[in-house]
């Protein structure tokens, strides 16, 4: 089981979306508050990001940007630009004569009403540089994108959507690994300390065992106090809040893509009935398993 995988997938609440911007200076993009995860590639060129808070950063050939809450921001070759409101449908927007940038620009379709903590503990902007030598195939994945979107050859059209998709992990791997992420706390710890990494795939592999703290602790090796300890520390809740978590999160997942009848899906992720499930599903999501359904069902 791959707990960062697993992750990403059960957050989608639909296909990424993304759009080739071509530009040259001066130039500048506004981008509005967006309800998933904004993402930006440098493919070639430079530019500066305007964040809401904070000092411009300055982007280069091969950095990926992800803005995990989607705020809104300011994409230009130079701070002082002029800027217009970004339009994914227009792939070269009002610029000048001067130096050339081409970006790859979009969004992941993510549950923001509940977000997992893998990207709720996230800053605001996760900037990943092209460091040489570093997280290869994400650059490896970034040039090829970069190829595919100038040349414009037979078959983007399949390979661009399939790198795009996988890119939200890989920058997300990134920036775990990265020396400004910490890695004494939070999931950067949680994805490298064997112990929590072994027990969060036992949760994830089967979200509907009867777990308990001291069954977790055996299996990974550990007393139940070392185990919750360093579990919380690293997680950010104890073991058993994250498990009902995941269980809430894998209903939900079950209740999008599948048409399994409710009582099945309470039994796959431990509820031996389904009242006691809706009831705890209603407490998280705030209606029952049945309306959430349906409110995902087009009309």
């Amino acid at each position: 089981m791959d707990v960062l995988a697993d992750v990403v997938d059960a957050m989608k609440t639909g296909p990424a979306t993304s759009g080739r911007t071509d530009v040259r200076g001066p130039w500048g993009l506004r981008f509005g508050h967006s309800f998933g995860a904004t993402f930006h590639l440098v493919l070639q060129g430079t530019a500066w990001l305007l964040p809401p808070d904070g000092d411009p950063i300055p982007l280069g050939p091969g950095d990926a940007v992800l803005l995990p809450r989607g705020v809104q921001h300011t994409l230009a070759d130079h701070p002082d630009s002029p800027t217009v409101d970004f339009d994914p449908s227009v792939e070269e927007p009002p610029h000048g004569q001067g130096a050339r940038a081409l970006l790859l620009c979009g969004t992941y379709r993510l549950d923001r009403e509940r977000p997992h903590p893998v990207l709720s503990k996230l800053p605001d902007v996760v900037v990943v540089p092209a460091d040489p030598g570093r997280h290869r195939t994400l650059h490896t994945a970034i040039s090829i994108l970069g190829e595919e979107l100038d040349a414009q050859r037979p078959g983007a059209a399949a390979v661009v959507p399939a790198l795009v998709d996988a890119l939200l992990v890989l920058i997300l791997r990134a920036w775990f690994e990265n020396n400004d992420c910490p890695t004494d706390r939070g999931w950067a710890r949680a994805l490298t300390d064997p112990a929590v990494v072994q027990s969060l795939e036992l949760i994830h592999e089967k979200p509907g065992a009867a777990w308990t703290v001291a069954d977790l602790a055996a299996d990974v090796g550990l007393s139940r106090a070392a185990f919750a300890r360093r579990f919380t520390e690293a997680v950010g809740e104890p073991p058993l809040t994250y498990l009902s978590r995941w269980r809430m999160t894998t209903a939900a997942r079950l209740l999008r893509d599948h048409n399994r009848p409710l009582a099945t899906v309470a039994k796959e992720i431990g509820y031996t009935s389904e009242f006691a499930f809706a009831k705890a599903f209603k407490r998280d999501f705030g209606v029952p398993p049945g309306t959430y359904r349906k409110q995902l069902t087009p009309a």
